[in-house]
C-alpha cells in the first residue's frame, strides 16, 4: 500500500476547486426550478435557514474529517471514517462516499456532454430563426427521444469525448489537472453568468404578453412569503437543494480536504467555498433562466412549465429574440457556463475513486483514471439506451438524493457523537483564520443531525400528495415519491409485470395520435388536448387555429410505446379508460428497466464493499 503524496498547489486553487465541486448544473438548472415549483420567494427563507443550520455545519464537518484522515495518509471516505473510531463497521458507511460519486458521474457526465454539444451548436448558429417547438424537437432528436430504446449516435460520441476529457484531467492529478481547470473555469463561469444576468435584469417588459416582464420573474423569486414556514413540502425541497448544491454527503469534500496540510485553515476555506457557491446559485442562478423566460413567455407560462429541460428546449429560442449576434453570444455564454459548472463537479466526483485505489492498491494515476472511465462508461450506457424507461431517473434518485442523506446523517453522528464533539470542534478550529461562533458547536451536535433525520424520515414516509395535514387526520397513505413508495412501486398500477403480451393505457381520455418511428409506435392519450399559443406564450386547452398553436406534452398526458410488430387495437378518437388494453404482442415494461437499474446500482455498491474489505485485509497483513 503506497500513500499518495499529492497536494494542492495554492490556497486559491483549493478554494476554487472546492467551489467548482459545489457549483454545478444544479445551481443554474435545479435551483430556479425548485424555487418556482415551491412558490418563488416562499422558497428562499427555508433555503437560507437550511444553509445555516445544515449546509455550513456539514461543510465544516466534512472539511475536518478530510484533513484528519489526510493526516494518516487516507484520501477516501471508508478509511477516513475508519480512522475516527475503533468500531470497524463505520468504514462500510464510507462506501457511500465512493458509490455516490460513481453513480452520479454516470448520468451527470452525459448531461455535461449535452452542454458541450450545445455550445458548439450555438457557435454554428443552429438555433437562429428556430421557433420554440423546433428547438424542443432538436433536443429530442439529439438524445433520440422517440420511443423505446434510445440510440443517440451523436450524443453518445459527445458523451465519450466528454468522459475522456474528464479522465485525462484526472490523470494529471490535483495541482496539474483539477486545480488548473478550476482556475480557468470558475472565473469564466462567473463572467458568463454575470453577462446573462445583466441581460435579464435590463430586459424589463417585452410587450409579448400582459405579464411578459423579466422584473416580474425577479420579484416572484425574491419576494418572501412567510406563510411558507408552515409548509413541510417547501422545507423538504429547500433542504434537499442544500444537499444537492453544496455536494455534501458525497465524499468529495473529504477527499479534496484530505490533501491539505495539518495546520492549513479549513474553517474559513469551507465558508469561502460555501458562500461562493451561494452567490453563484442565488444571485446568478436565479437571475438567468426564470427572468428571461418570464420576459418572453410570461409568469403564468413559467409557473406551469418550469423544468430541468428548459435549459435545452427553451433558452435557445429565448436568446434568439435578442438578434443573431447576441443570440450566439448568449448561447455560448449559457452552455459554456453549464459546461464549466458541470466539469468542475464531475472532476470532483472522480477523486474519491482515485484516492481510494491509489492508496489501497498502489495503482498509478493513469490506471486509476482509466479504470474509473471504464466503470463510468459501463454504468452510463443503461441511462443512455434506456433513458425513456426511467433508468436515468433511478440513478439520480438513489445516488443523487437518497445516498446523500444517508451518508450525511452517518457522518455527522460519527463526528459529533462517536469521534466526539470536543475533539471535532478542536479539529475545525485548528489553524483557523476565523473564529467559528461557539453556537455552531451546539448546532453540529444537536440541530444538524436532527435536521437531517427529519429530512430522511419525511422522505421515507412522505404522505400521499405531500399532504401532511390530511395524513395525520385521515390515515397515512404513502406517496409514490416516498422512499418506501419507490421501493414498493406505489403508483405503478398498470403494466406491472416485467414481460407481458398486452399493453395497457395508463390514464383515461381520448387517443390523440398513433405515430412514432421505424422501431416503435407511440400511442398518445390526453384529456383535454393542450396547446401552446405562439404569440402570447400562454397554455390553452381547445382546438388550435392553424399556424397559431403547437401541441405540447403537458397536463394529463399518457404516452405508451410499443414495437412495430405489436398489434395496436385502438385508433385516434377512441375513448379509453385507464388500464384498458391498447396493444397486443410481446412487451418489456418500464418496471423491468427500473428494477434493472436498481440491481446495477446495488451490484456496484456490493462490489465496492468487497474492494473495501480487500483493502482492509491488505492493511492488516501489512501491519502483521
Amino acid at each position: 500500500m503506497t500513500k499518495s503524496s499529492e497536494s494542492w498547489g495554492s490556497r486559491v486553487g483549493l478554494i476554487l476547486a472546492m467551489a467548482g465541486n459545489a457549483v454545478g448544473l444544479g445551481n443554474f438548472l435545479r435551483f430556479p426550478v425548485q424555487a418556482v415549483q415551491n412558490g418563488g420567494g416562499a422558497f428562499i427563507i427555508p433555503y437560507l435557514v437550511s444553509f445555516l443550520l445544515m449546509g455550513i455545519p456539514l461543510l465544516w464537518v466534512e472539511w475536518s474529517m478530510g484533513r484528519y484522515g489526510g493526516r494518516y495518509g487516507d484520501h477516501s471516505t471508508p478509511f477516513i471514517l475508519d480512522n475516527m473510531t475503533k468500531k470497524r463497521f463505520w468504514k462500510y458507511f464510507g462506501i457511500f462516499g465512493i458509490f455516490t460519486n460513481i453513480g452520479v458521474m454516470a448520468y451527470y457526465t452525459y448531461i455535461e456532454s449535452w452542454t458541450l454539444t450545445y455550445t458548439l451548436k450555438s457557435i454554428k448558429g443552429d438555433f437562429l430563426g428556430v421557433d420554440i417547438g423546433q428547438v424542443g424537437a432538436i433536443f429530442d432528436r439529439y438524445v433520440d427521444i422517440s420511443g423505446g430504446v434510445n440510440v443517440p449516435g451523436i450524443a453518445l460520441v459527445a458523451f465519450i469525448v466528454t468522459l475522456g476529457i474528464n479522465i485525462y484531467i484526472l490523470s494529471r492529478g490535483l495541482s496539474g489537472g483539477i486545480e488548473k481547470v478550476a482556475k480557468i473555469a470558475m472565473p469564466l463561469l462567473i463572467v458568463f453568468g454575470a453577462f446573462l444576468a445583466i441581460m435579464a435584469i435590463t430586459m424589463g417588459s417585452t410587450g409579448r404578453c400582459a405579464d411578459c416582464n423579466s422584473h416580474l420573474g425577479l420579484d416572484f423569486l425574491w419576494t418572501p412569503d412567510y406563510s411558507s414556514l408552515k409548509n413541510p413540502k417547501v422545507w423538504l425541497a429547500a433542504a434537499g437543494q442544500i444537499f444537492f448544491t453544496l455536494s455534501v454527503g458525497m465524499g468529495t469534500i473529504q477527499c479534496y480536504s484530505s490533501y491539505v496540510k495539518q495546520k492549513d485553515d479549513i474553517a474559513l476555506n469551507a465558508m469561502s467555498a460555501g458562500w461562493m457557491n451561494g452567490f453563484v446559485e442565488i444571485v446568478l442562478g436565479a437571475s438567468v433562466v426564470i427572468p428571461i423566460a418570464v420576459g418572453y413567455l410570461g409568469l403564468d407560462w413559467v409557473k406551469e412549465n418550469a423544468g430541468f429541460f428548459m435549459a435545452f428546449k427553451t433558452m435557445p429560442y429565448l436568446f434568439d429574440q435578442w438578434g443573431s449576434v447576441l443570440a450566439i453570444l448568449a448561447g455560448v455564454a449559457w452552455f459554456g457556463l453549464l459546461f464549466f459548472a458541470g466539469i468542475t463537479s464531475s472532476l470532483a466526483m472522480g477523486t474519491p475513486w482515485m484516492g481510494f485505489v491509489q492508496d489501497e492498491f498502489s495503482w498509478s494515476r493513469n490506471k486509476s483514471a482509466w479504470t474509473l472511465g471504464i466503470v463510468v462508461l459501463l454504468l452510463a450506457l443503461p441511462t443512455i439506451f434506456f433513458y425513456e424507461y426511467g433508468v436515468f431517473d433511478e440513478y439520480d434518485y438513489w445516488t443523487g438524493t437518497v445516498s446523500l442523506v444517508v451518508f450525511a446523517l452517518a457522518e455527522v453522528i460519527l463526528f459529533a457523537w462517536v469521534f466526539g464533539m470536543d475533539k471535532g470542534w478542536a479539529e475545525i478550529n485548528e489553524g483557523a483564520d476565523m473564529r467559528v461562533p461557539m453556537i455552531y458547536k451546539f448546532i453540529i451536535k444537536y440541530i444538524t443531525p436532527v435536521f437531517i433525520l427529519i429530512i430522511f424520515t419525511a422522505s421515507l414516509i412522505t404522505p400521499q400528495d405531500n399532504d401532511w395535514k390530511k395524513a395525520f387526520s385521515d390515515g397515512w397513505k404513502l406517496d409514490k415519491s416516498s422512499i418506501i413508495g419507490q421501493i414498493l412501486h406505489i403508483g405503478v398500477d398498470y403494466n406491472t409485470h416485467y414481460f407481458s403480451s398486452e399493453k395497457q393505457i395508463e390514464s383515461s381520455g381520448t387517443i390523440d395520435t398513433i405515430g412514432g418511428n421505424d422501431r416503435h409506435k407511440a400511442i398518445v392519450c390526453s384529456t383535454p388536448a393542450t396547446y401552446y399559443h405562439r404569440s402570447t406564450g400562454s397554455i390553452v386547452k381547445h382546438e388550435p387555429e392553424e399556424g397559431e398553436y403547437t401541441a405540447i406534452d403537458t397536463f394529463e398526458l399518457s404516452t405508451l410505446y410499443v414495437n412495430n410488430e405489436a398489434e395496436i387495437i385502438v385508433k385516434p378518437g377512441d375513448a379509453v379508460e385507464a388500464g384498458q388494453v391498447v396493444a397486443k404482442g410481446s412487451f418489456i415494461n418500464r418496471i423491468f428497466f427500473i428494477d434493472l437499474s436498481r440491481f446495477i446500482l446495488l451490484l456496484t455498491f456490493v462490489g465496492l464493499g468487497f474492494m473495501v474489505k480487500r483493502a482492509s485485509n491488505l492493511r492488516k497483513s501489512n501491519h502483521a
